[in-house]
């Protein structure tokens, strides 16, 4: 009787403590929405975007902005902002107006907008027509007057020779794994997922999305990096550990100015060190892995080998002075 009841509490201590964790859980996670106004615009016309934070807090020191990206149907990157915590309401809704064209809007198509609120994100779709409302047409001109009509010879009925029936070709019967494609059976591949954009340690240090700095890193990440298959998986390793913790560091930023001054001076030598991978050429394996490598040992030269050689001799200096 002893042991029943010790094991129903048992049970029962289990159950609240799962409970508590797993709320406290949830509530890390900001589910984000978002909309256009329209499906589809054409060039010049304002896209309005309209979304809400759910459980928004303005009150809390880690209230961050919303950070949107533009992708075209080519997967470029064709324009990006940030909306200001200030600008979302108490109930977490806010609101953003976008000019739609410009010189790198180049193609029409189903355009797609990346909203970020911190590790919440959703994708908006789009249609852009490429180019400006078509005008009104011309009004009809005037009806003239009536011809008298002619009524014409009857022609004699040809009986038309019927069509001989063909039989359909029958269509290949694909496995599990592939589907029919211009007839003939092809892997179906899923699509790729859009790669995560966000530099947000960078951004946060910088203060905008738009410094030189950020701008560098994404264009040696989108460019030089991701244009290889060895680059792309290194990059997929990269961002399930980066993303992990970025979030936390970039919010002690905002909150501690202190804090980010020092962590300016501590990646800005690494940033400075990643333009190498500038002088590599695109899409080729061998320059990608060659530069990469050396900045990888660059950065640990200086922030693993340099502050170990300086401790071991001021170390030693130290000892020879107290014998």
């Amino acid at each position: 009787m002893k042991v029943t009841g010790f094991l129903a509490f048992a049970i029962l201590s289990v159950s609240i403590l799962s409970y508590g964790m797993t709320s406290a859980s949830a509530d890390t996670h900001l589910p984000l929405t978002a909309k256009t106004e329209l499906s589809q615009y054409s060039d010049g016309s304002d896209i309005k975007i309209t979304g809400n934070i759910r459980n928004f807090d303005s009150n809390s020191t880690l209230a961050s902005g919303i950070t949107y990206l533009i992708f075209s149907p080519e997967g470029n990157r064709v324009g990006l902002g940030q909306i200001d915590p200030a600008d979302i309401t108490d109930d977490g809704m806010f609101t953003k107006t976008i000019k739609s064209g410009g010189p790198v809007w180049k193609t029409g198509g189903d355009y797609a907008i990346q909203i970020h609120y911190k590790t919440s994100k959703v994708i908006v779709e789009f249609n852009y027509a490429g180019g400006a409302a078509p005008a009104p047409p011309p009004p009809p001109p005037p009806p003239k007057a009536p011809e008298p009509i002619l009524e014409p010879e009857p022609e004699p009925k040809v009986e038309p020779e019927p069509e001989p029936i063909l039989e359909p070709e029958p269509q290949p019967t694909c496995g599990a794994g592939t589907v029919l494609k211009g007839g003939i059976c092809v892997v179906d591949a899923p699509a790729a997922d859009p790669p995560k954009s966000g530099c947000l340690i960078a951004t946060a240090t910088y203060g905008t999305e738009l410094a030189p700095q950020v701008q560098m890193l994404r264009e040696i990440r989108d460019n030089t990096v991701m244009s290889t298959g060895s680059g792309a998986s290194f990059m997929t390793v990269f961002n399930d550990v980066y993303y992990s913790f970025s979030p936390y560091v970039a919010d002690l930023e905002r909150e501690n100015p202190a804090f980010r001054e020092a962590v300016k001076a501590f990646i800005t030598p690494m940033i400075s060190s990643l333009a190498i991978m500038s002088l590599a050429e695109d899409g080729s394996e061998s320059h990608v892995l060659g530069l990469g490598i050396t900045v990888i040992a660059l950065n640990l030269g200086m922030y693993i080998a340099a502050p170990a050689m300086i401790g071991f001799k001021v170390h030693r200096h130290i000892k020879s002075r107290m014998n």
